[in-house]
């Protein structure tokens, strides 16, 4: 039996705008010990999918199924969800800093988390913050533990998330953005703390990132999302070698090189769409040089193709055409240039095209 199961999950918020899609028929599986790795652009629908599994988009209009160790989360009565929330499924968000209360130690907030869900003494619990502080990494932790969040540095902070997220040996850690506020150095220790804790621990993960080169030592299954749905999904390797849609290839483009061999960065053209006004066809057409005349008007389904076991991909193109290659790279082209009535302009954005495919800052009210 898979730990958590998500099936067809779509997630939306009325606005003074319209309607606001910001998770369109998701499915994914996480498999206890294993980690899965969620990318793509701010407003893909990463977080807002994760947060909703939790219980945690109020106002929000929610279909599908996710069940956990076999029972369904939506739907979930209040009470039983707070339960299982810190206990079996625990979170790390981005920003620790608004994520700690900043009137209370950050030992007493680790203290409240283990008294909320286990029966032991004010004393047990300061043994076992203290034990979870010094787990990750913290010097001088019993000294440490009665400090504000304010007297910690932006990776200590984060790690003291961490330690709450660890402290009842959760069976899903669900890390949201983890790195994005930390420089470079203190980033790869936090990506190596996860890691190996998961692996001494036996934890699911689910790392959620806009960035591939962020999970590309830790994930062992790779979901890319683009407006609001799964473009591509592939195993680790197959994503990063092998890859068929041509917004996953666009994210691999923008990773600088550490050698700097490669040059410049090749960023993807365009803005990502509004999730009010969704452009008619494949949602990423306006912004894909391989655009053809079925992507402006057809959206193509989550497919298998070429590659890794349990490859799929969410486009038109032929299902062969996998990696990085220039032969791979003419092939595509051909294959565009053979499915298009007219030339595109460059970016994929064909002349006198009027799909609401570039937003405006009035269509992305509400969006975010």
């Amino acid at each position: 039996m898979r730990l958590l199961s998500v099936r067809d999950l779509t997630v939306s918020f009325r606005s003074t705008d319209g309607l606001v899609q910001a998770v369109r028929g998701l499915s994914l599986d996480v498999d206890s010990g294993r980690t899965l790795g969620i990318v793509g652009e701010s407003g893909s629908g990463k977080s807002v999918a994760t947060l909703t599994l939790l219980g945690l988009t109020p106002g929000a209009h929610v279909t599908g199924s996710a069940t956990f160790e076999g029972r369904e989360l939506l739907g979930m009565e209040r009470e039983e969800l707070r339960r299982l929330r810190g206990d079996r499924i625990a979170a790390v968000f981005q920003d620790p800093l608004s994520s700690l209360h900043p009137h209370y130690t950050v030992g007493w907030q680790i203290i409240e988390l283990i008294r909320a869900h286990r029966p032991v003494s004010g004393r047990a619990a300061r043994g076992r913050a203290v034990e979870l502080l010094s787990l990750v990494g913290i010097p001088h932790a019993e000294r440490r533990v009665d400090d504000y969040p304010h007297q910690f540095s932006g990776g200590m902070r984060q790690r003291a998330l961490i330690a709450m997220a660890l402290a009842l040996d959760p069976a899903l850690v669900i890390a949201d953005e983890p790195t994005t506020a930390l420089d470079a150095t203190v980033q790869a220790q936090i990506l190596d703390l996860l890691t190996r804790l998961q692996r001494e621990m036996g934890m699911a993960l689910i790392m959620i990132t806009h960035d591939l080169g962020v999970i590309a030592g830790m994930a062992d299954q790779v979901l890319v999302m683009y407006a609001g749905r799964a473009v591509e999904v592939a195993d680790r390797r197959t994503a990063y070698y092998q890859p068929h849609h041509p917004y996953t290839k666009g994210l691999l483009e923008s990773i600088p090189s550490s050698s700097g061999a490669r040059g410049r960065l090749r960023p993807i053209p365009g803005q990502p769409p509004s999730l009010i006004r969704l452009p008619g066809g494949c949602p990423f057409h306006p912004r894909c040089t391989f655009a053809m005349d079925r992507c402006r008007s057809e959206e193509p389904p989550l497919l298998p193709v070429a590659g890794g076991t349990g490859h799929r991909s969410a486009c038109w193109l032929p299902p062969d055409l996998i990696g990085l290659s220039d032969a791979t790279e003419q092939a595509r082209q051909d294959a565009a240039a053979r499915g298009r009535t007219t030339t595109p302009a460059p970016g994929g954005v064909r002349s006198g095209d009027t799909s609401p495919g570039t937003t405006t800052g009035d269509d992305r009210k509400g969006a975010a």
